[in-house]
């Protein structure tokens, strides 16, 4: 239940349209919903502004239909991340307008549509390899009502792909970068403009990249100022946050 739902209810019980009983009813599950193997936060719109999201990786498929399948009643935008093309087959049966996003690995289900804001996010990606990454990031700030422009395959190995493009990704108020191997790019964004820059390391490389651990201390330690990272291969986390900076 989101602020909007909460003040229609409200306003019906004001205006005697709503009996006492029946806006009780519409109450009980007003915190979380329990599922026994899950707790859907249904509060969670109202305390942060967005709904909660279902993380798909090791969840039975009968437990995701049965979160969305909840999730449903209410208007709320529907986002799986990190969920299969078997299980989209699933829940498109109980939602037939439900999309699916192969490189990205993650289902949408649009019920509401927001007004967005007038700036815009700007997804910058490494390279080819960083694209499940990155794709997750964007589809995540879409759902939530976000412009998003991509910029793919700019990374250092050819950094004049990345200035070729630099005139139009300084114009974003947040900016996402994504880079695997040594993580070397969100450096140079974050020394290049003056909005704040979001970097997210991949688990992309040769050995010595160890999982994303080398990309990751880079950003850690970068020089750039300005520049934050969210954790290996957290596309959902970085779309977020840049939906969060890009509505304020």
């Amino acid at each position: 239940m989101d602020e909007k739902k909460l003040r229609e209810i409200l306003t019906l019980i004001k205006e005697g349209k709503l009996e006492i009983d029946k806006a009780v009813d519409r109450f009980k599950n007003f915190d979380y919903k329990e599922l026994g193997y899950a707790k859907v936060d249904n509060h969670r719109s109202l305390r942060t502004g967005y709904p909660e999201v279902i993380f798909g990786q090791n969840k039975e498929p009968d437990h995701i239909v049965g979160i969305v399948s909840h999730m449903l009643e209410h208007d709320t935008n529907i986002l799986v991340t990190r969920t299969t093309k078997e299980v989209f087959e699933i829940i498109r049966t109980i939602a037939p307008s439900a999309e699916y996003h192969p490189i990205a690995g993650t289902i949408t289900i649009r019920k509401t549509t927001g007004k967005k804001p007038s700036t815009h996010i700007a997804l910058v990606s490494a390279g080819t390899s960083d694209m499940a990454v990155s794709e997750e990031a964007a589809i995540t700030a879409e759902i939530f009502d976000n412009e998003v422009r991509r910029y793919y395959d700019v990374g250092v190995a050819g950094i004049h792909r990345f200035y070729d493009k630099f005139n139009e990704i300084k114009k974003a108020k947040v900016i996402v970068v994504v880079a695997g191997m040594e993580g070397a790019l969100p450096s140079i964004v974050g020394g290049m403009v003056d909005k704040p820059v979001i970097a997210v390391p991949t688990s992309v490389g040769y050995g010595a990249n160890f999982g994303g651990i080398s990309a990751l201390l880079g950003m850690l330690t970068s020089c750039a100022s300005g520049v934050s990272v969210v954790n290996i291969d957290n596309g959902f986390g970085a779309g977020y946050l840049a939906s969060m900076i890009n509505k304020l």
